[in-house]
Order: C-alpha cells, then sequence, then structure tokens
C-alpha cells in the first residue's frame, strides 16, 4: 500500500518543466518513453485539436474538456494508460497558453497523461517556442542577478579588511 499523497513534500514538476523548456528546445524534448504512441493516441481521440493553427492545444479550453462529452471522451483516454504510465491520473499543472509562463491565471489542474498529450504536441508542434525563449530570458536574467549579488558581495568583503 502506497503512502498518503503529501502535497507539501511533492517534487515541483512545474519548476522542473519550465526549466528543462529553458535548456532544451521544446522539439527534442522528449518527456517520456511513451511519446510517439502517446502523441499518435491523442491525434486519433481528438482530431479537432489538430486543425491548423492548433489554437486548441496552443490555448486549453477548460470548459470543454470539463463538459460532460468532454469528461466522458477524456476518461476513456486516461484509463488507457493505467498499466503504461506510472501515476498516470495523479494531478499535474499544465500551462493553458503555451505562449505564456507558469502563473496563477495561467494553469489549471490536469491528470499527468493530459499533462503529456498537450506537451508532447505542444512541443512536437513547435507551440512551446516562445515558453522556450521566455524560460532561457528569465535564467539569462536571474544569473545576472546572481552575479551582480556576488560583485556586490566580493566589493563588501573587500571593503572590511
Amino acid at each position: 500500500m502506497s503512502a498518503p499523497f503529501d502535497a507539501n513534500n511533492a517534487q515541483n514538476l512545474v519548476e522542473t518543466y519550465w526549466n528543462l523548456l529553458e535548456k532544451v528546445d521544446p522539439k527534442d524534448l522528449r518527456l517520456s518513453k511513451l511519446d510517439d504512441d502517446i502523441f499518435d493516441h491523442f491525434k486519433r481521440e481528438f482530431p479537432e485539436n489538430f486543425e491548423e493553427p492548433y489554437e486548441h492545444i496552443t490555448k486549453l479550453d477548460e470548459e470543454s474538456m470539463k463538459s460532460k462529452e468532454g469528461k466522458e471522451k477524456w476518461r476513456k483516454f486516461i484509463e488507457s494508460y493505467k498499466d503504461t504510465v506510472k501515476d498516470y491520473n495523479f494531478g499535474s499543472l499544465i500551462r493553458t497558453d503555451a505562449r505564456d509562463e507558469y502563473s496563477e491565471k495561467n494553469t489549471i489542474f490536469t491528470t499527468r497523461i493530459q499533462f503529456y498529450a498537450f506537451e508532447i504536441a505542444r512541443n512536437r508542434l513547435g507551440l512551446n517556442a516562445k515558453a522556450h525563449e521566455i524560460a532561457k530570458k528569465e535564467a539569462e536574467k536571474e544569473k545576472a542577478k546572481a552575479e551582480k549579488a556576488k560583485e556586490k558581495g566580493k566589493s563588501k568583503s573587500n571593503g572590511k579588511s
């Protein structure tokens, strides 16, 4: 029997994923061993999402996902991964708009397999390119800030000698 889920001690998967988007071109990013299968299954079950310019993948429509029909369709999709994806139905945060970063207004709660489906599609279709650029710029700013603080610390310690 597994231990109860403790949100306070859970890994910060949002931060981990955002760090991956910063470091790896999303088109080269693999989220699981089953990326190809998940992507193909997602395309088969939700073909409406794959109509260019891929607006239904770029910007998620939470209402359609939670409609009676949407819930049933997603339930079947999610449950098909019961035996192949660890923690397939665990909760995960996903950005509602792929063109922006994680924020309170740009995040919804989904299952891990839904996260995989959307993010694999976003990565393969080039829809996470903007997020990749945002993450890289944020990392550059943080690095510059850290270097500036380090220099400031050095000058203070040199002044006390």
